[in-house]
């Protein structure tokens, strides 16, 4: 059995802005959705995903609008999201941003699994639930939709627009309040969640960056999420990985070995967990790759001796298998003005 996903109690705080100026009482709402009011102002509160699901649920039935997660978004700044919102504020770029929310978002959610993808004239950005794990509300999918595309605004301006929003969520009697938001081609009742970006935008550089600051909210996030992980078996193999990697591509057998375990019990407890040893060294060397990328001291043939490969050309095959670019394109528009 794996722990309910929970949610930082400021995001909550955002829906109980809302329905305040809504003239509705959200702390009654609250008490009746099992969530304690008065917690909910503790700066580091976790809420389960259970009882936010159900305050959405019955904040949606008091106001009597289903577009309330797209108006939410409008109480939500960067403290709402701690260090995570600064180190986004501070970010060079849009892709660089996007690649911190796909690498910290779990500091504010793990209801989600992130993904940036990078394609031949676009990025595609999606957030999907576990396998396994119980939804979010529908209006909660919204609120994070319309924060991701804020956000980009907050940056570029407020002419910029996705290339295209796919929700999972069904379609809505007025689909009007999601167009005025997001100002794209609309698809609900997706496949998948789905906001699609132009490249040439993301790959801008901003001249409002910072990556001292930066790097400092990084800490802060790394700090947090250490303090919020158990030491489950896939994040031991993770780390043993880190730790083994410059040395050569570790063996399952040798990480095995490393916990204490046979291969064939090292297999059963990740399997236990959804996970297995090839995806976690693929996924291990792709964020520690994306770390190394970003700083100029590393040349190309170190990341690739510090991600434990045999060369330079096996790591940039696999570097362009994650990102669609060569390692050297990549940095290449890291440094582009």
């Amino acid at each position: 059995m794996t722990a309910e996903p929970t949610t930082l109690a400021s995001w909550t705080r955002a829906l109980r802005k809302q329905l305040d100026a809504l003239g509705l009482d959200s702390a009654v709402l609250c008490r009746a959705a099992g969530l304690e009011p008065g917690r909910l102002d503790e700066p580091n509160a976790r809420c389960p995903l259970s009882a936010t699901t159900r305050l959405w649920q019955l904040a949606v039935a008091a106001s009597g609008d289903p577009a309330l997660g797209l108006k939410t978004s409008q109480f939500v700044s960067p403290t709402t999201f701690h260090a995570l919102g600064y180190a986004l504020a501070a970010s060079s770029s849009l892709r660089e941003m996007f690649e911190r929310i796909v690498r910290y978002h779990r500091v504010v959610s793990d209801a989600l699994e992130l993904e940036l993808r990078t394609c031949a004239d676009c990025y595609e950005f999606r957030f999907r639930v576990p396998p396994g794990s119980p939804p979010p509300a529908p209006e909660a999918l919204d609120a994070f939709a319309a924060i991701y595309v804020r956000s980009c605004r907050n940056r570029l301006g407020r002419d910029f627009a996705p290339l295209a929003v796919h929700l999972q969520r069904p379609a809505p009697a007025d689909a009007q309040p999601w167009q005025a938001v997001f100002r794209a081609p609309l698809c609900f009742a997706a496949a998948e969640n789905l906001l699609r970006f132009p490249r040439a935008a993301f790959e801008q550089r901003l001249d409002d960056g910072n990556p001292e600051l930066a790097e400092h909210n990084e800490t802060v996030l790394e700090r947090s999420l250490a303090q919020l992980q158990a030491a489950t078996w896939t994040r031991k193999v993770r780390a043993c990985l880190q730790a083994r990697l410059p040395d050569g591509e570790p063996s399952a057998e040798g990480i095995a070995q490393a916990l204490h375990l046979s291969l064939r019990s090292l297999q059963r407890h990740l399997a236990d967990e959804g996970s297995r040893y090839e995806n976690l060294l693929s996924d291990t060397r792709h964020q520690l790759a994306l770390q190394h990328m970003r700083d100029p001291r590393c040349s190309i043939g170190e990341i690739a001796y510090l991600l434990g490969f045999a060369d330079t050309s096996s790591f940039s095959r696999a570097f362009k298998r994650w990102t669609g670019q060569a390692p050297r394109q990549y940095r290449e528009g890291l440094d582009r003005p």
